[in-house]
């Protein structure tokens, strides 16, 4: 007997069957057009985890952007200087160190890092990116556009993070339960997801999309990238 999962993942199907105890229910639908099969054949999926709330520091700082061996992108539309208490194999206990120190860590390892955000790094992001030397500035980079909204951390091309988290400790559930926001997002190693989201970063991070920008108001330095000097 064919039951609905089944018919879904036909894609192409004319009947679905609902066994309702002793009763059979027939169902007539419509066949779906050559665009809505076009759409499920050429749509980018993949299997992925659902990552939620406290679980984005595990997964997405401590698992993840911690153990970038090749690259590191980010989008994101915050910035802070969150701490990251990455020691004593947690965060209960650990002595926490800004993000920055991570990333100059990682930069120092010969990491590319590139982070695309929306507004100014706060106080504190900016004092500590300060301290970047110039062979780590050549391998971490950070541009503006004030239109992004969307949040991704893409490690090594090979796992991504998709979700609302900012780079923020609210965000990334440094912070503790009672205090950070309530997020929720997607851990994937899927090609072609990651594939897709880093399409779209290139075209923002080359500037291709601020060809027919139209928000030059609050955008007079296309890409600016932070003075650190």
């Amino acid at each position: 007997m064919l039951n609905v999962q089944e018919a879904l993942f036909m894609g192409n199907w004319s009947l679905v069957v609902f066994q309702l105890a002793d009763t059979q229910v027939m169902l007539q639908t419509a066949r779906l057009t050559e665009f809505e099969l076009h759409v499920l054949e050429t749509q980018r999926v993949g299997p992925c985890e659902l990552v939620v709330n406290e679980d984005h520091f595990s997964r997405v700082v401590r698992d993840g952007m911690n153990k970038a061996a090749v690259s590191l992108d980010i989008l994101t539309a915050d910035f802070k200087a969150m701490l990251v208490p990455l020691g004593g194999g947690g965060r209960k206990g650990a002595k926490a160190r800004s993000v920055v120190e991570l990333f100059r860590a990682l930069a120092n390892k010969g990491v590319e890092i590139r982070i695309m955000h929306a507004g100014t790094p706060s106080g504190p992001a900016l004092v500590e990116l300060k301290k970047i030397s110039a062979a780590e500035g050549g391998k971490l980079t950070i541009r503006r556009c004030p239109r992004l909204h969307a949040k991704a951390v893409v490690v090594d091309a090979r796992a991504m993070y998709l979700g609302s988290a900012n780079l923020t400790g609210a965000g990334l559930g440094a912070k503790g339960a009672d205090k950070r926001n309530f997020e929720m997002g997607i851990w994937t190693q899927a090609p072609s997801l990651i594939e897709g989201v880093m399409e779209q970063f290139n075209a923002l991070w080359e500037g291709h999309r601020c060809r027919k920008c139209r928000r030059k108001d609050v955008c007079p330095v296309p890409l600016e990238e932070p003075e650190l000097s």
